[in-house]
């Protein structure tokens, strides 16, 4: 059976643990990095990961966009969002439709 996971800072995940994800908090990047790595290898097939810990290992983050699992997605933290989350929506849209539907570029 497959898990759920998040990463980011203390703050921000906690309140993940009360719904039954598994709980990784992170300080800084290579905690992160260390920790993606390690729980992709472990049956995660879903990662949700803080966007301020995402834009800090966002290479290794790419390493497994091309595979089915896991799935990685940004989410915000406590600081509100950065707007990877959605900048990653609409970029798959305008690669599976050949332009951008869902938002007004004006």
């Amino acid at each position: 059976m497959y898990k759920i996971g998040v990463i980011g800072d203390k703050q921000s995940v906690q309140g993940f643990r009360a719904v039954g994800l598994d709980v990784f908090d992170c300080s800084n990047a290579d905690e992160a990095k260390h920790t993606l790595h390690k729980i992709a290898k472990d049956d995660y097939a879903i990662i949700y990961i803080t966007e301020t810990i995402c834009n800090g290992i966002i290479d290794e983050i790419n390493e497994y966009k091309g595979m089915r699992i896991p799935a990685i997605i940004p989410i915000p933290g406590l600081d509100g969002t950065l707007g990877i989350g959605v900048s990653n929506i609409k970029k798959a849209v305008e690669k599976a439709v050949g332009a951008d539907i869902l938002f007004d570029n004006n």
